[in-house]
Order: structure tokens, then C-alpha cells, then sequence
């Protein structure tokens, strides 16, 4: 998968729900239920619906593999 391609991808789905799996290694991940706020360069910026925060993505995570996207 090309990053332009992930980009757009996301830039589709701004606003929408999504849950985002993201691989800490070892076997160790996290889950969050997101709303996709943002997207950038290089970053895309998701709202934790559960919290008031935001997190920070790159498309390399997700063409590595690091982070997954289900929406």
C-alpha cells in the first residue's frame, strides 16, 4: 500500500468512527474507539471517544503495519 494512497483513504473518512488496534510489540496491543479529527503530511490526529484526548498516527504505522484501521 502507497502512503498518498492511506492518506486519501483517511481524508475520506474525517469525522467518521473507527477503532484503531496498535501493535506495542511483544504480542501487547491497544485498542481505542476513535473519531478521526485530522490529517496531514505526515500524521493523521484521532479523538479517543472514551477520553478527552487526541493521538497521533503516521501512514508509515499503517503501511507497516503497526496500527490497524477498521471502520
Amino acid at each position: 500500500m502507497i502512503i498518498s494512497k492511506i492518506r486519501e483513504d483517511l481524508k475520506s473518512h474525517i469525522g467518521d468512527t473507527a477503532t484503531i488496534r496498535y501493535n506495542l510489540g511483544r504480542n501487547k496491543y491497544e485498542s481505542y474507539e476513535v473519531k478521526i479529527d485530522k490529517t496531514y503530511e505526515h500524521v493523521f490526529l484521532v479523538k479517543l471517544k472514551d477520553r478527552e484526548e487526541t493521538k497521533s498516527f503516521t501512514y508509515t504505522d499503517v503501511m507497516t503495519k503497526m496500527v490497524k484501521i477498521t471502520y
